[in-house]
């Protein structure tokens, strides 16, 4: 693993690096990907990471080839989320190869700044332009071979990692973002300023998921309404912009991403495995939309 003082001195060559950008002849890596997916929410607690991280799961549960680029540098939790935290990144002449949840399938790739973290509790203290230039180290340096689908799973609100990773994807035609809010009104509204940060930017917007919609009980699996619903399919008609679905505070999906366990295989018949998969649906419907 690589300790902070080496990490910093990556950063710093990566800086020196990234001030002669590359032509797109270069970004041959990127071109063998299908669909590239920003996952953003206008803020923190809407289960972000769990809605891209159960959506990369399940897409390469149905045989797609998945990469998931984690691009919240504070606080990385896709390693755990997917049961890799033990595991390093390494990087050979080609650039970094990333950490694959199953290593005999090879179908869903993960990449990460706590794989070259020392210490899982080791924070990055870092200022924008050296989180910039790993973002971008992260977009031209992977090998991720050919892919259906990235998703990139970024940190809450619109910071500087935001604005860096947009503007950088909008160079590689991404597909565009899936924005993840919760029913209450307090996350539409922080959900509405994403929408207007996509726009600004010229990002397209795929749709719009709300997570934590109802309680499934872990016992009869049915689901009951604990806050407010329909907020999010109703922000969506507001502004003219697809519904991809709505997934269910689950219990049980809960404990396998503390876990590190694949939920599908573990609850195969669970009413959250139908929810997902409406919203993967959709998200392929749309991609396949815009593609045309």
């Amino acid at each position: 693993m690589t300790n902070d003082r080496s990490l910093t001195k990556l950063i710093d060559k990566t800086v020196q690096k990234t001030q002669i950008m590359p032509t797109l002849d270069d970004w041959s890596e990127m071109d063998k990907i299908k669909h590239k997916i920003l996952v953003l929410s206008g803020k923190g607690g809407v289960g972000k990471s769990t809605v891209s991280t159960q959506l990369a799961l399940y897409l390469a549960h149905i045989g797609k080839k998945v990469g998931f680029l984690d691009v919240d540098l504070c606080g990385p939790s896709a390693p755990k989320m997917f049961g890799l935290e033990s595991k390093e990144v390494h990087k050979s002449s080609a650039g970094w190869i990333p950490v694959y949840v199953d290593p005999e399938t090879r179908n869903l790739g993960v990449i990460s700044i706590q794989f070259l973290l020392g210490d899982k509790d080791t924070p990055v203290i870092w200022r924008g332009p050296k989180k910039n230039s790993m973002i971008k180290q992260f977009l031209q340096d992977v090998c991720w071979g050919e892919l259906d689908y990235l998703i990139i799973d970024t940190p809450p609100g619109t910071s500087d990692e935001h604005i860096s990773v947009t503007e950088e994807l909008l160079k590689y035609n991404p597909d565009g973002a899936i924005l993840v809010t919760t029913p209450q009104g307090v996350s539409i509204s922080d959900v509405r300023k994403e929408i207007s940060f996509c726009q600004k930017l010229g990002l397209p917007i795929i749709g719009i998921v709300e997570n934590m919609s109802g309680y499934t009980c872990p016992h009869c699996s049915e689901c009951t309404n604990i806050f407010s619903s329909e907020g999010g399919r109703l922000l969506a008609e507001q502004c003219s912009l697809p519904f991809l679905g709505k997934m269910p505070i689950d219990p049980l999906l809960t404990v396998c991403s503390e876990q590190g366990k694949n939920y599908f295989t573990e609850y195969p018949n669970s009413s959250t495995l139908v929810a997902l998969k409406e919203v993967a649906t959709s998200l392929e419907k749309q991609t396949k939309e815009q593609k045309l």
